[in-house]
């Protein structure tokens, strides 16, 4: 909670350009990754500011980095972790709770 009593938004995830990236992740099924090309492709950034922006939900340990090789070609594969799930999740439920009629108080 917030000095102001709401409650307050994830900052790692709410930065617009994490945000973009953690619900491109979300829409993955559980223990699925995704390709950093592809990912890049989906959320439209270059790859310097999107490494940079995954370094931040790493260091969280709301993603999870893993590089590997296909064929002889380098491939890093991106996954939302359990704990970023659960973090997504409360950020959109908090994000609700914000929102007019979406919280406690929309009996009113």
């Amino acid at each position: 909670m917030s000095t102001d009593g709401l409650p307050e938004l994830d900052p790692v995830i709410h930065a617009q350009a994490r945000l973009r990236v953690t619900v491109a992740l979300a829409a993955l099924s559980n223990g699925d990754r995704i390709a950093f090309s592809r990912l890049q492709e989906l959320v439209g950034m270059t790859a310097g500011n999107l490494s940079t922006h995954l370094r931040k939900l790493e260091d969280a340990k709301y993603v999870e980095i893993t590089k590997t090789h296909q064929r002889r070609t380098p491939v890093t594969y991106v996954a939302l972790t359990r704990r970023g799930r659960l973090a997504f999740e409360e950020y959109t439920s908090t994000l609700r709770e914000l929102l007019p009629g979406g919280g406690a108080e929309s009996g009113r």
